[in-house]
């Protein structure tokens, strides 16, 4: 009986893998064509930074920070999502003994969740901050009068 529950949770921990590796691919494409969005509306923006002496590193930083900070928030907002869930699932497993199931939160799941989020939205805004930081300061001014 053991065995076989524990190959339920096999299936069951391998199918919120999947989900979760899909919704931080969305999340990550989602950054991206916010970061695109962004540099696109800021393109005159850039071109008065770049004339004024701001060096490709500055622009790339600026626009990487941002990326890594939207991915942060989405982090923040999957734990408090998490930590409510296995919560219920705490108190589900209290008051239907039959069906016991345990939901553990560390702390440091909690951090390694957070880190991994904001790294994840500083790389799905690299290569818009990459494409901000290559304007030429003449171009991005010209552009979009």
């Amino acid at each position: 009986m053991g065995e076989i529950a524990g190959d339920i949770l096999a299936v069951i921990q391998f199918a919120v893998m999947g989900f979760s590796s899909i919704a931080i691919v969305v999340g990550g494409i989602g950054i991206t064509n916010t970061m695109f969005t962004s540099v696109r509306e800021r393109t005159r923006e850039i071109g008065i930074m770049k004339a004024v002496g701001a060096k490709n590193s500055t622009v790339l930083s600026i626009f990487l920070i941002e990326a890594a900070v939207i991915g942060f928030i989405g982090g923040v907002g999957g734990t408090i999502l998490g930590i409510t869930f296995a919560k219920l699932i705490d108190a589900y497993g209290q008051v239907h003994p039959v069906f016991y199931f345990s939901a553990s939160v560390t702390p440091t799941l909690i951090i390694f969740g957070l880190v991994f989020s904001f790294l994840v939205g500083g790389l799905a805004g690299f290569f818009p901050a990459k494409s901000a930081a290559n304007l030429k300061p003449v171009e991005a001014l010209r552009r979009y009068e």
